[in-house]
């Protein structure tokens, strides 16, 4: 499954960086090794609010009971986003896989081959891959990160029949975008 949700996100990481993209922070979460879905944080302000947005993406993984949780992430991005330092490798592709027990971060750095340039300015790249360091059990994770690896598996209590549809249907609301595997579509 590792295998399959690398390949995800780096297709994602690619076609978007070739649009002229940073795709924005990724999470799937899998219950009993299935895949939830895959949900990506909504627009985000610079700040306070790009730290709880992204954070705020465990809230599907809680409310499914998850048991596995994958976030993908790029380096600058959420640094600049929420105003932190950069840390580790940049431009990256950072995946985190965490359970209850723990979590191993795996790092993709890559250089940015210049495709083309818009009129506004905006390039338009293909990652370039370079050698991947090895998985880090228990790696450094920026705060935005660490939060959402945190409540991915902190029950969510709501007084409702289906906690897990409302979720969604909330988080969609807030303008998160959620694609839900067909297992777990309401």
């Amino acid at each position: 499954m590792w295998n399959g949700l690398v390949g995800v996100a780096k297709e994602t990481y690619t076609a978007s960086l070739g649009e002229g993209v940073v795709p924005r922070p990724l999470m799937m979460p899998l219950v009993r090794g299935e895949l939830v879905g895959l949900i990506w944080v909504r627009p985000l302000k610079v700040g306070q609010d790009a730290l709880a947005g992204i954070a705020e993406l465990a809230n599907i993984a809680a409310a499914a009971g998850a048991d596995e949780v994958v976030l993908a992430w790029e380096t600058h991005d959420v640094a600049t986003a929420c105003e932190l330092p950069i840390v580790g490798p940049a431009p990256c592709l950072n995946m985190v896989l965490t359970t209850r027990d723990g979590h191993v971060l795996h790092q993709f750095p890559y250089n940015e081959q210049l495709l083309s340039r818009s009129p506004e300015g905006w390039a338009s790249v293909v990652p370039d891959c370079g050698p991947a360091p090895a998985p880090q059990p228990g790696g450094e994770l920026v705060p935005p990160i660490q939060a959402a690896v945190n409540f991915a598996f902190t029950p969510i209590e709501l007084d409702h029949p289906d906690p897990f549809g409302v979720t969604v249907v909330l988080m969609e609301e807030d303008g998160y975008r959620v694609s839900l595997t067909e297992a777990f579509a309401r």
